[in-house]
Formats: C-alpha cells, structure tokens, sequence
C-alpha cells in the first residue's frame, strides 16, 4: 500500500474544534476529575509534557521550583525531574514506576498517570490505563524518517496505543512532540498524522485528537504560544492539547440493568437496631460495577447463591437512598449471611459461574506464559488457581495480524483458554472492565505476569 502526503488531515476540521471547544466542555457528562496517562516509547518526553502542565497551570509548590531552579544553575528548568522521583530515573533519565500528579484548570481537574515508555516496564504502563478515561500517546518526531513513505511508527506507539485500546480507555489522544526540532514541522506533523490515521483504522481505535507540541518549549501545550518565526497557526488551527482534555469525557459504567458488586470488605457497624437486622448490621462494602442499588431491592450471592433483601444502602457513613456505577457504596441485608471479600452482590440469576473461557492475555512477564502452567490470577476481589488451556494465536504488533504461537513472551499479546479451579463470574471485557478483568500472578515468586481481558462468558 503506498501513503501520500497528498492524503493529508483536513485542518478545517482542527478549526472547527476550536470554535466548539466551549460547547464541548458543556457536554462532558460531568466534571469529575479526568483521568490519564502518557505513553509512547523511550526519551518521547512523557515526563517533560506532564511537568510543562503541571508549571504551566500553577500546580507546583514554591519549594519544588526553588529546587529546580538551583539544579538548572540559569539553564533552563528540567521539568522531566518533576515526575520523575525515583533516584534510578533521574540517573538514568528514565521513568521506571508510575507517577501520579494532579492538577486543575478553571474547567476541569486533572489526575495524570505518567507512565513508563521502556519494554521492559510495560507491565507499569498496563497499571496505568486499566482506571484511565484518556491516553495521551506521545510521538517523537525526531526519531522517524518522515521522508520515507509510508511512514513506520515506533514499535512502542504501536504497543501503547493497542493496549490502551484493549483495556478500553475511551479516548486515545496522540501528541506528536518536538516539532520545534525539525526543519519543516507542517510537512513532518502531516506525515505522522497521516500514519497514525491509517493505523489507528487498522486497529479500530476511534482517535480522540492528534495535535502537534513541544513540551520542551510549552507550544501548543496549554497555550498556542510559538517562540520562533516558524508560525504553526498558519497550519495548525486546532485545539491545544490541554483544550482537548478539558473537553474529553469521564469513563462511565452503566448504571441500568443488572446488579453486580465485588465485595471489598465486611465491616460490623454499631447500630440501633432500626434496619431490622439486629443491633449489629454488617455492611458489605463495594465499588458497583454496573447496576444501581437500593432498599427494597432482592440480591444473590456469589456463589453461595443465597438470597436476600437490601436493608440499607450506604455511601461514606450516611445512609443513602441509592447508589450506583462507579460509585464505592455499602450494603446492609436484612438477614445475616455468610458473605466475605471476594464474594459478588448481584440481581437474582443474572450471573453464571463459568471455568472455561476464552480472553486476551497481555503477558509482561519475561518468563513466557505456556499452555498447562498453573497461575494464580484475581477476578474483583477473588483469588483463585487456573491454568492456561491452550494459546490459540498472538497478535503480531507490526501487521495487526494474527500468528500461531505455543507460548506468549514479555509484552507480547494473544488469545488464550483458561480454565480455573473454581467458577467465576466473568462476564465479557467488552461490556464491563470490573467483571471482565483478570489479573495473572506467578505462584511461585508472587510476580504479576499478564492481564486477562474476558472475550465472552462462554466457550
């Protein structure tokens, strides 16, 4: 297939979002703080984009700009360092773990992820997206040859960008940075843009934005500030990357339909006795995962399979009339049962215990994931034996294709049976990330090895 620049973006379509940014921040569902995380490959400037937003929108204390200040010694401020908080990542100029940060505008909060671009971290990175409503997924300019069509991205572009799309974060965002270091940063942005459109397609990632930065210098960051006499309005008029995140929406479960609450933690309160269930309730605690709840409502156990009635629904202490998706809430039957983490809350007969299904596995481990090798792995709040029961193909990153494969290695991805020693609620990842995730745990040394994404319920 041969790609041409005559196939360039239509900026106009940039235009219109910036006369629409306004509207667009009225439209976001609600404004709960926006979670995301960066990624992309090695030395892309993660760090340098997050301390660029985090100096830029006042959120550095005065003493962490002092401390800057006095190691930069009248050279330019090294903003990477204020993410980077590990001794091995300033030594190494590397992020290794995640490092969260926070901030705020007048329109929105922000909860950033930053995490790390190495392979060999990839498991971090994994971490990251699984809570994130948004990826920004950083491009290098400067270490791809845009001259030579079609353009080849990056192998960890590829990688990032899929693994967000497995792990449904909802919006995927990609910054193509350091535009300021190329002779002609129209030709070049256009030329990246071109190439993450076609694999984006390929891939069936709906693409959030692609926006043109450089987080050394802050264009385009969170203001179209440009320092030279290379005017990137004159074709680029979009939005600026913190416009677009002030106008992306939270992750939202769904909250009709049926009932479905990991168990977290059983905790005895003191009460009055005024619920009916004696003057010592329990209350089973629980981040719902779709579903809405309230008194009066029947429930069943998993996978005891009793029943019950809702007593009381409560939410930080206070007693609610009801509570739903998302949200992190307590449950008082009105019987006592035997209930312990681990256990699932749902509507009677919605859920079904499977032991055989089919899933995606991520696998992080350099130890290869292999057919019959028993794991540990965690579904909500449950630990339970399983063994891989065949690997049925993996994804090859470059062609987007599928292969035969007898085993999975370090960050590659694939399909697989498993089968687990005990029946689990699963239901598929597609539809719900809580009851459709798994993580993988090597039994022996206590290593998260992969990630699990449910396909279906059943085989």
């Amino acid at each position: 297939m041969t790609t041409s620049l005559n196939a360039q973006p239509d900026h106009r379509e940039s235009l219109t979002k910036v006369a629409d940014h306004r509207e667009s921040l009225t439209k976001v569902a609600d404004h709960r703080a926006l979670r995301f995380l960066t990624a992309g490959s090695v030395d892309d400037g993660k760090s340098t984009l997050i301390g660029r937003l985090l100096f830029d929108s006042r959120a550095i204390l005065a003493d962490q700009l002092d401390t800057l200040e006095k190691k930069a010694a009248g050279a330019p401020i090294d903003l990477s360092l204020l993410t980077d908080g590990l001794e091995a990542e300033r030594e190494q100029g590397i992020t290794i773990d995640v490092a969260y940060r926070y901030f705020a505008t007048r329109h929105r909060k922000f909860i950033i992820a930053d995490a790390p671009g190495h392979e060999q971290y990839t498991r971090n990175m994994v971490t990251a997206a699984a809570g994130s409503d948004a990826a920004v997924v950083l491009v290098d300019i400067t270490k791809l040859d845009t001259r030579q069509l079609p353009l080849v991205l990056l192998p960890q572009t590829r990688r990032h960008s899929l693994l967000a799309h497995l792990l449904r974060v909802p919006s995927i965002v990609f910054a193509v940075n350091k535009l300021d270091a190329v002779a002609d940063p129209q030709q070049a942005f256009d030329a990246v843009s071109v190439a993450l459109r076609s694999f984006a397609k390929e891939a069936g990632i709906a693409v959030a934005g692609i926006v043109p930065v450089s987080a050394l210098r802050g264009d385009n960051v969170t203001q179209t500030v440009v320092t030279d006499v290379s005017d990137w309005s004159t074709w680029y008029g979009g939005p600026t990357l913190l416009q677009l995140l002030e106008s992306l929406p939270v992750a939202q479960e769904r909250t009709e339909g049926d009932l479905l609450i990991p168990v977290q933690y059983v905790a005895r309160d003191d009460g009055d006795g005024s619920t009916g269930v004696g003057h010592q309730p329990r209350s089973l605690y629980g981040r719902i995962a779709h579903g809405t709840v309230k008194a009066g409502d029947e429930v069943q156990i998993f996978p005891s399979g009793e029943r019950a009635v809702v007593a009381e629904v409560r939410l930080a202490g206070s007693v609610v009339e009801r509570a739903q998706a998302g949200w992190s809430a307590g449950v008082v039957l009105d019987r006592q049962l035997d209930v312990s983490r681990g256990d699932w809350i749902a509507t009677p007969n919605s859920v079904n215990g499977q032991q055989s299904f089919p899933a995606t596995l991520a696998w992080l481990d350099t130890e290869p994931a292999v057919v019959g090798r028993k794991y540990w792995v965690r579904h909500g709040n449950r630990w339970v034996q399983a063994r891989i029961a065949s690997i049925e193909n993996r994804l090859d990153i470059h062609t987007l294709g599928v292969v035969d494969a007898h085993q999975l290695g370090v960050n590659e991805i694939g399909r697989v049976i498993v089968e687990t020693q005990q029946p689990l609620p699963v239901e598929a990842y597609a539809s719900n990330r809580t009851g459709g995730s798994l993580i993988v745990v090597d039994p022996t040394i206590n290593r998260t090895s992969g990630a699990l994404l449910v396909q279906t319920s059943t085989v």
